[in-house]
């Protein structure tokens, strides 16, 4: 005797208010007009690799003009076979502006760039989306970040369009977060492992610092959301648990593939990201292969 099994009953799922099913709206930058490099898309709106470049070599007024302006539309710019050293890595960079010194991070080339050793003795700690030094007053404007030992897989750096993430909020989401200010800071980072003097003695010079939600970038214009689980720590005026909660949702936003791009290293790759409208996060797949890069950041504005 057969018999009908009852109709399993249909369950809707509440939809989470940091997820748009469907087509995510995306920039969908040009690679026309360029007459000095040539651009190769990772994504429609994120992260281009550039040819007719060495890195090493002076570079005329035209030439840093394309790349300033690929740079702002493509937000990460990928060179490969770049055979250059610690000073011309740095000197590609001043064209943008000041060099940092990083008070945390070991240095080298006379303190003007950051070395990241990883392997059997250090396993990679950057897996976490974050925005460099988003704990300085002014922020870095850019980084420029050249592979000296890769692993033979893995290792890849992933990039996130923090302006198309603001531009999917739902308007709701957008309207609450409008002027809103949190506070930035290195500590929960860089002060895990110092004891509490040296803590005490880094602190005051490097006191906490107060950022906007959404900062407006300096030469596009548009806008972003400029939070980050490394350095952000709280939402002022705010109950900590709706602060946190918020928080959490914004933080989420970098998480959706539509608005990433994922650059794989090989010797002789240079990347260079605009940090007034990216996060990064480093893959820490390889171990215990080893990773060895050197990083120069460009001094940036405070954020408004």
């Amino acid at each position: 005797m057969t018999t009908t099994a009852e109709p399993t009953e249909f369950v809707h799922h509440t939809r989470r208010p940091d997820r748009v099913q469907g087509p995510v709206d995306v920039s969908h930058e040009s690679t026309e007009g360029y007459e000095h490099v040539s651009l190769a898309p990772l994504t429609p709106g994120i992260g281009a690799e550039v040819s007719g470049i060495d890195l090493g070599e002076a570079m005329s007024d035209a030439v840093l003009a394309e790349l300033n302006r690929a740079l702002l539309d493509w937000k990460v710019l990928v060179f490969r076979d770049q055979d250059i050293d610690a000073p011309a890595q740095i000197a590609f960079a001043r064209h943008w502006g000041e060099v940092e010194r990083h008070p945390f991070i070991r240095s080298g080339a006379e303190a003007q760039t950051q070395r990241f050793e990883k392997g059997v003795d250090t396993r990679g700690f950057e897996n976490e989306w974050h925005t460099d030094n988003s704990w300085r007053e002014k922020p870095s404007l850019g980084s420029v970040l050249r592979a000296i030992e890769v692993p033979p897989v893995g290792g890849d750096t992933l990039f996130a369009n923090m302006a198309d993430a603001y531009d999917n909020l739902p308007d709701e989401v957008k309207e609450r977060i409008a002027g809103l200010v949190a506070e930035h800071d290195w500590i929960q980072a860089f002060g895990v492992a110092m004891d509490d003097e040296t803590k005490a003695s880094f602190r005051e010079d490097y006191p906490t610092v107060h950022h906007p939600v959404v900062r407006t970038h300096p030469e596009t214009g548009r806008k972003t959301l400029f939070v980050n689980t490394n350095f952000t720590r709280r939402v002022l005026d705010m109950d900590p648990t709706e602060g946190n909660a918020l928080l959490h949702l914004l933080y989420q936003q970098a998480d959706r593939p539509e608005v990433q791009c994922r650059v794989r290293w090989q010797p002789g790759t240079v990347v260079m990201w605009d940090n007034r409208a990216v996060q990064h996060y480093a893959a820490s797949d390889y171990y215990p292969a080893r990773r060895v890069m050197e990083r120069v950041a460009i001094v940036g504005d405070t954020p408004v």
